[in-house]
This record gives structure tokens, sequence and C-alpha cells, in this order.
């Protein structure tokens, strides 16, 4: 004889059921996306990590889930050499790139933000030829990021570069042509682009944010007797806070785990091989797995960034959880 199912489960089975057939066409409706982002995401995400088992070379290249399984070495490898140290070149230059994509990140970040909140500043005033500046704005964001790299090329050529015209030939602040694309004057060269190009969006965002402040509110700080600074600093810069958390989080994911400065990276110096100064771990990371064909080291590494960016998303939303959330 079996047994009734107790009031509360049986009250719990129920509330999902009745949930289920409420909502039942919004999930139709999200069940594509959520099809093609298990397909495109979920399913070489759980490809990489097992293949980061595995040592992939281009001997096991053709059959890669067929190669020898190696555990965790990969992972150890990487991670003892980070924190330890190793005088093995792989690590040595993985290492080396995660201090330059921090400092990298840091001036890029810092960079935007600051002249993007002066670029918003001035576009959120009266002004003939507004609507224009703000169009002309845009065009860095629309500009493809391997695009980027030839423009900026082209500027930093030490030979008839624009840059160097500037200095040299305008401006008389250098006696000869500045060597923007080699040795420690190739971070400069590397950082005003990625700024350059960063500059739209974060703009663009800061500016909608100023748009929605009402304006009742500078009305009163003007009976007040409240001066520009006091304005800026106690009403403006309070409703911008949630839009600087949100674009700073965007650019530093974009910036030290994303692909972005990868594209721009590359055609600007014309090579993977970047040097001890702009060496970024994705590039090295991009390098290492299929310029050297170390597959499985490779998609351990890349595991190990996905790991470190989810981290750090996580942790970053915890700290800031007030600024990313308030009205």
């Amino acid at each position: 004889m079996s047994k009734k199912e107790p009031p509360e489960k049986r009250s719990v089975k129920q509330s999902i059921g009745r949930f289920i057939r409420h909502n039942r066409i919004p999930y139709a409706f999200i069940a594509p996306a959520v099809l093609v982002m298990f397909l495109v995401h979920l399913i070489p995400t759980g490809e990489a990590i097992y293949m980061s088992l595995l040592n992939v070379t281009q001997k096991t290249f053709a059959a890669p889930f067929s190669s020898p399984f190696v555990g965790l070495h990969h992972y150890q490898r990487i991670l003892g050499g980070l924190f330890l140290g190793s005088e093995e070149k792989l690590i040595s230059d993985l290492t080396q790139s995660v201090v330059n994509s921090f400092w990298f990140t840091l001036w890029v970040q810092v960079g935007t933000l600051v002249i993007s909140l002066i670029l918003a500043l001035l576009l959120n005033r009266e002004f003939v030829g507004r609507g224009l500046a703000r169009t002309l704005v845009l065009l860095p964001w629309v500009v493809p990021t391997f695009a980027v790299g030839v423009i900026w090329r082209f500027i930093w050529a030490q030979e008839g570069g624009l840059a160097n015209r500037v200095i040299t030939d305008w401006l008389h602040l250098n006696e000869q042509p500045i060597r923007w694309l080699i040795g420690e004057n190739a971070r400069t060269a590397l950082i005003i682009p990625a700024i350059w190009r960063g500059l739209p969006f974060t703009t663009v965002m800061l500016l909608a944010a100023m748009q929605i402040i009402p304006t009742d509110i500078y009305e009163a700080a003007d009976i007040d007797g409240a001066n520009n600074v006091q304005k800026f600093l106690y009403i403006t810069w309070h409703y911008l806070i949630p839009i600087i958390a949100v674009t700073t989080l965007f650019g530093i994911v974009f910036n030290f785990f994303g692909f972005g400065p990868y594209n721009i990276a590359i055609t600007l110096f014309g090579t993977d091989q970047l040097g001890k100064y702009v060496d970024l771990i994705m590039v090295t990371i991009a390098r290492q797995s299929f310029g050297y064909q170390l597959y499985g080291y490779g998609a351990a590494a890349s595991v190990l960034i996905m790991i470190a960016a989810l981290f750090f998303t996580g942790l970053y939303y915890r700290f800031f959880r007030e600024g990313l959330t308030s009205e």
C-alpha cells in the first residue's frame, strides 16, 4: 500500500506546477537564448576544462581528447611559478605579462575615467555644435580594435608619424624623433590607444547619467550659495557613482581579461613578440598556446583566467554593491 505524500510536500509541488504554468510563455521565449548560451559557452568551457587536464601538443592535436592524462599538472606548474617563482621561460613570461596587464589596466582605467568625466561635463553644457561634438566622440568606439592598432601605428611612426611631427617639428620639445614602439616608450604607445578606444563608451554613459539629474536640485544649491565645485562633489558625483562602478568593472574585465587589448597590441606592434614592457597576459597565453603549440597548457592558463575573472567580478560586486545598485 503506497504511502500518501505529506501535505507540505504536495503543496510545494502544486506551487511549483502553478508557477511553471503561469510563466510558460516567458520560458518559451528565453529557451532559444538559453540553448544558444549552452552551445556557445558551456560546452566549449567544459571542453577547455577537460583539455587542461591533458597533455595536448602538436603531436596529439589530431585527437586532442585522446592525449595523455596529466591531471592538475599544468595548474600546479602555472600557479607554482606565479606565486613561488620559476626560471622556466614559459612561466617567467606569463608572470611578467600579469604584471604588465595590471599596470596597463590601471593606467587605462584612470586615464579613461578622468578624460571621459571631463568630456561628459563639457558635452553636458549648452554650446553651438554640441550635437556634432557628441557624435564625434563616438568615432573611436565604432572603429574595430584591430584598426585602432593600425591607425596608431602610423601615428607613432618614428619617421613621419604625427606624434613625432608635433613633438619635434612643431613644438620642438625633442631634438630627435622618439622611438615609440621600442623599449619603455612602448608602454605609453599601447596605453594611449587603449584609452582613446574606451573614451566613447564611458563618456556616453556618464553623459547619460548627467542628463537625468533633476535640475531643481542645482537650483536649490544655487539658492543655498553652493559653488560649481560643491555642486559637482555633492550632487553630480553622487549620481555618477553607479555608472562609474559599472564602467570600471566592464573596463577592467575588457582590458585585463579580454581580447580587446590583444587585437590593438598585435596590429600596433606587428607581432605577438611584444617584449617585457608590453607583453599582456592574453597575448602571452595565445602565443604560448598556438605559437608554441602547447594546447593543454594554454587551456589550463585560460581556465585560470576565467576563474580569476569570475572571482574578481564577484569580489567587486560584493565591495561595490551599493554603488552598483544605488538609484
